[in-house]
């Protein structure tokens, strides 16, 4: 079925299962199968040569899993996809299968922590060189890149501090050199944020997140041009790092309520941005949703809504963090984001947890910061629980 001209929301539910599957199901069949058995192997010999369509073995394909890649090409537009157990094992996939040693990549110092270590300590183990920009600093960034790069490695907006880049610029800049360019879409989910459209050839997403939508199950997804897909997928069946189809099941049914949780999401964090930004106990606000916020353009440019997560640095350090934090009823203190329920906690102990202090410092990460990732709670009884805990630093 072609769904370009369907809503998002349309289109959350129905891509990749739209033909007739085993017994009339209406939802997707868990297919908890360690191989496929055929009987002829004749048809199996094709299958395995990729000339007939079909599933040999789950590390490689699974039915369930196939309907989640056709679902999220469908909404990011892109040729391809696959899946993965987990975000990290997507980034890192994606990483080691497209650089060898010798190869450059550009990238930003605002990346998520766990990418910020691939970058500060393995890749270059294997000596692949890595530069990171000031994220916000465009011209750098373009420099960098006309030097001569393998890959360009983008987030927008950033974790933990929102930051955002222009991405059709810089994808712009990167095909004049030929380099592939990847960007993180995370924290917009393809509800908010499409960066296929805007010249970028490859998408992650940490499924765990906004898609799967309820901290209940784990997942990484990459997708984009079918070419380096294929790559990656040849590189991820001998890694290992594959997605059962109990969890692939998991993020398909949290899916179905993407538009709507997102849409909430959105409304509510802006108003508790521009709560947060007038209160005399925060510091600062990071939300690009915020006409002050220094991307706030740009991301009106290239996204349509702005996303369930916001930062704010309180007065008072890490103490009151602490104070603000033990003081609130309607959050979760715990390191993950874009559930149904709203989570709080600072980077020490959510994105940036593989780093020491100075390595956040370095990156521009006080100790005072607080990432809050907007639940679907009424944002009434969210702005009064933040009140209150203020009101008590």
């Amino acid at each position: 079925m072609d769904f370009s001209k369907h809503k998002k929301g349309t289109t959350s539910i129905w891509a990749g299962e739209t033909k007739k599957v085993h017994q009339g199901s209406s939802t997707v069949p868990i297919f908890n199968t360690v191989t496929f058995a055929y009987g002829d192997l004749d048809d199996w010999y094709e299958v395995a040569q990729g000339k007939q369509k079909g599933h040999i073995y789950s590390r490689n394909t699974n039915p369930t899993v196939q309907v989640l890649e056709e679902k999220i090409c469908v909404l990011e537009g892109a040729e391809d996809a696959i899946a993965f157990s987990t975000g990290m094992a997507a980034i890192s996939n994606t990483l080691f299968s497209l650089l060898k040693p010798g190869d450059r990549v550009v990238s930003i110092k605002d990346s998520y922590g766990g990418t910020s270590k691939l970058f500060l300590e393995h890749l270059p183990k294997f000596n692949i060189q890595v530069e990171l920009c000031e994220t916000e600093d465009h011209e750098q960034l373009e420099r960098e890149i006309e030097k001569g790069c393998k890959l360009v490695y983008l987030e927008s907006p950033t974790n933990p501090t929102l930051k955002i880049l222009d991405l059709q610029r810089i994808a712009k800049a990167a095909k004049k050199t030929g380099a592939v360019v990847v960007s993180d879409n995370t924290f917009a989910s393809p509800i908010n944020q499409n960066p296929i459209s805007l010249g970028v050839d490859l998408v992650i997403h940490s499924a765990t997140k906004f898609l799967g939508g309820h901290s209940d199950t784990m997942c990484g997804l990459v997708c984009g041009k079918k070419e380096l897909v294929r790559k990656i997928y040849g590189y991820r069946e001998i890694n290992g790092a594959s997605l059962h189809p109990d969890a692939a099941y998991m993020v398909i049914r949290g899916m179905k309520t993407l538009e709507l949780r997102v849409q909430r999401q959105n409304e509510s964090a802006l108003k508790i941005a521009r709560y947060l930004n007038e209160h005399p106990k925060v510091e600062k606000v990071f939300y690009p949703g915020l006409e002050s916020h220094n991307g706030h353009d740009i991301a009106k440019k290239q996204m349509s809504g702005f996303g369930g997560i916001l930062s704010f640095e309180l007065n008072g350090g890490y103490e009151s963090v602490k104070s603000l934090l033990h003081n609130m009823k309607f959050v979760h203190l715990a390191a993950s984001l874009g559930s149904v329920s709203t989570l709080a906690g600072p980077p020490r102990t959510t994105s940036h947890v593989e780093l020491t202090e100075a390595q956040r410092k370095h990156l521009g990460i006080s100790e005072s910061l607080i990432r809050y990732s907007t639940g679907i709670e009424n944002v009434e009884d969210l702005i009064a629980d933040l009140e209150e805990g203020l009101n008590k630093v």
